[in-house]
């Protein structure tokens, strides 16, 4: 099942999830904002040409119906974490955050890109992370999931109960890469390679979802649910849902942002 039933537009997706009661969480689609084509409709994205009242307009709309302030990011496809809390500014520079504050949701845009949410199972704090590939190889091993775990456990927050959701991404039979991208992961394990696959020419098809659950189990996640790699999670093949950069910048020449928010219900 891809989702649950939920109080948001149709078709947001509420993750499936046996998190804690006191966690909320929403995934957006392209459905129910005011922007026009080629951003239509919920683009929540300020950094992709589409018109800034517009933006303003969606992501008030979804501040309301989360009921707290979405914190939005400045993402540049790296490791950093923050730690949100109530009157923080949006459009810091970070590619995961967290929190314990519910009077803030950690938010997470993407439309390709694979998004992250976590809590532990106690419902004490909430996280996202934006994971690409970039970001979620990081260098020698260290991704945005293992610096955001860190900053967690740094922080006191007990990691060792942490279940996480993937969200929508790029399917395995569209994320078309080269093989930098397989250097990038290859510790010399079949399981890796196992998550690309041989197209001929240098180039492989990679499963972006599948390399995020790698990563969390390596980190001791057993609890890791959402994207399994079916064309039902593809942000490249279900064009009437999601929007999709790799798709949709070819053909329009922008796409939207989607967003992924996860936060406490005090």
């Amino acid at each position: 099942m891809i989702f649950s039933m939920s109080r948001f537009p149709d078709p947001w997706i509420s993750p499936d999830w046996p998190a804690p009661m006191a966690v909320k969480a929403v995934m957006t689609s392209r459905q129910a904002g005011v922007s026009e084509a080629p951003w239509d409709s919920m683009n929540l994205g300020d950094h992709v040409g589409d018109c800034a009242t517009h933006v303003l307009t969606n992501r008030n709309h979804l501040a309301r119906l989360l009921g707290r302030r979405p914190v939005f990011l400045r993402q540049v496809h790296g490791v950093r974490s923050l730690e949100l809390k109530d009157g923080c500014p949006v459009g810091q520079e970070a590619d995961a955050c967290w929190s314990r504050d519910a009077r803030v949701a950690c938010t997470i845009m993407v439309a390709d890109c694979l998004p992250v949410l976590l809590c532990d199972a106690a419902g004490q704090w909430v996280a996202a992370a934006h994971a690409g590939w970039r970001g979620l190889a990081g260098e020698q091993g260290r991704g945005v999931l293992e610096a955001l775990l860190t900053d967690l456990t740094h922080a006191g927050c007990d990691v060792s109960n942490a279940m996480a959701w993937l969200g929508p991404c790029i399917g395995p039979q569209a994320f078309e890469v080269g093989a930098e991208v397989l250097a990038a992961f290859d510790d010399g394990s079949e399981a890796v390679r196992a998550l690309f696959q041989a197209q001929g020419g240098g180039k492989f098809k990679a499963d972006l979802a599948g390399l995020a659950r790698w990563r969390l189990q390596a980190l001791g996640l057993t609890r890791i649910h959402g994207n399994d790699g079916a064309p039902a999670w593809c942000t490249v093949s279900q064009a009437q849902i999601f929007f999709s950069h790799r798709r949709d910048s070819r053909l329009r020449g922008h796409t939207g942002r989607m967003a992924a928010c996860i936060w406490l219900d005090a």
